[in-house]
């Protein structure tokens, strides 16, 4: 589970503007549950008062590499936290997740996260993630005013921030990304690198970003090329993506698409260096077809991927050591992308027990001031930034074996 940090230099360099904002805020938060013991519409709860999370995921459909491993972190996180239940106040409320399988339709995962506030009565929806689902379900939640943690890579899920002011994203932000993978190209001596990016509100991140981290590490961008819509064939996109032979080329495409991508690549011939975005990172991308293709690939994502952390004994690596062998012990195999969930669901925990109320508004504004160390890695929410996690939390692996190795 995810820990609040204590380090009084972290507390003083990031938590000092959040800390004092808390309490500024709730004013304008909305009105404080004067009966926590009972459910949003008044009525008691059966078992006992509970701490209701709408989830909305990717359980089936093109979303279901990314969406269903968050389901499973989430049911292992799930336990841990109900042991002890959420101290809210003066009651110990249980944890009860309202889980919803939006297909990838964004249409679909709107009209469950409308019922899931209005007739379900949650005090938070979690995650998505696709970003065009999440930027659906972000559009119900701030027009009823209900937090959102989104668990799904794009920067416009948060941004204009204030249009997002109940929204929040745990994943690494695309600048960040770009950065580490053209410093990453640079270090390596390329001077031209083509971009490759999936079609869709994902891709259009990595356009916007790359170009700009290329210009910063003096590397030029060859060409931009983006991926036809999600289960076409990337033949030609991968063609003329390779037609100049360039340097190296980053390939800025979640999973599932970017197994196929790398495999259209290779293909067409190209046998030199590939970058992945961090959205890349799961299962599926080492799986099958796929392993011969993405052998060698780097990538940059946040510290969870991989490393040892037998030596660490900071309560935050311990929990992090912990899930990945309860993971991998019930599912067989460990995906960096799942702890994102497991930190939603804690993070929403956590601003639900310091705020000592389960009003949606209150939650709201101490999830804005949340500074924590997560599974992924170190988040810091302030009030004017809703996506928390820190850049220097990132690494660039690479993949040997079928495995995603650190090296830097």
């Amino acid at each position: 589970m995810a820990t609040p940090m204590t380090d009084s230099t972290v507390l003083t360099r990031r938590g000092v503007l959040g800390a004092g904002a808390g309490a500024l805020l709730l004013g304008g938060c909305g009105r404080t549950t004067a009966q926590d013991d009972t459910e949003p519409d008044g009525t008691a709860s059966p078992g006992g008062p509970e701490l209701l999370i709408g989830v909305s995921l990717e359980l089936t459909g093109r979303g279901a590499a990314l969406g269903v491993p968050q389901e499973r972190a989430l049911q292992i996180s799930l336990e841990d936290i109900n042991v002890e239940r959420v101290q809210v106040g003066n009651l110990r409320r249980r944890v009860r997740l309202l889980v919803r399988d939006n297909r990838g339709d964004a249409r679909l995962a709107a009209r469950q996260a409308t019922d899931l506030i209005r007739d379900d009565h949650v005090h938070a929806l979690l995650g998505t993630t696709l970003p065009e689902t999440a930027m659906a379900v972000a559009g119900v939640a701030q027009r009823l005013r209900t937090p959102f943690v989104s668990l799904a890579h794009g920067d416009g899920i948060v941004l204009p921030l204030a249009q997002r002011t109940f929204i929040y994203k745990l994943t690494p932000d695309a600048v960040d990304v770009a950065r580490r993978l053209a410093q990453l190209a640079r270090s390596q001596g390329l001077e031209r690198v083509a971009l490759l990016a999936a079609d869709g509100l994902h891709g259009d991140s990595g356009v916007r970003a790359v170009p700009a981290a290329l210009r910063a590490v003096g590397v030029e961008l060859d060409r931009t090329v983006r991926l036809p819509r999600g289960g076409a064939d990337f033949a030609d996109a991968a063609e003329e993506t390779v037609a100049d032979e360039p340097d190296g080329v980053i390939l800025w495409s979640a999973a599932p698409d970017a197994g196929g991508a790398s495999r259209a690549l290779r293909r067409a011939g190209w046998r030199g260096p590939l970058f992945l975005d961090a959205a890349a990172v799961a299962e599926e991308t080492l799986g099958g077809s796929n392993a011969t293709a993405v052998e060698g690939a780097y990538a940059v994502h946040p510290a969870c991927l991989g490393g040892s952390t037998l030596t660490n004994t900071t309560t935050a690596a311990l929990a992090r050591r912990d899930f990945v062998f309860r993971y991998i012990q019930e599912h067989g195999g460990f995906s960096g992308f799942a702890p994102y969930a497991s930190d939603g669901l804690q993070f929403i925990a956590d601003a639900a027990r310091l705020s000592t109320s389960v009003d949606r508004g209150r939650i709201r504004a101490f999830l804005q001031t949340l500074v924590t160390d997560g599974m992924v890695g170190p988040y810091a929410f302030t009030p004017i930034r809703h996506s928390g996690l820190e850049r220097d939390s990132l690494g660039v692996y690479t993949v040997s074996r079928g495995s995603w190795v650190r090296i830097s």
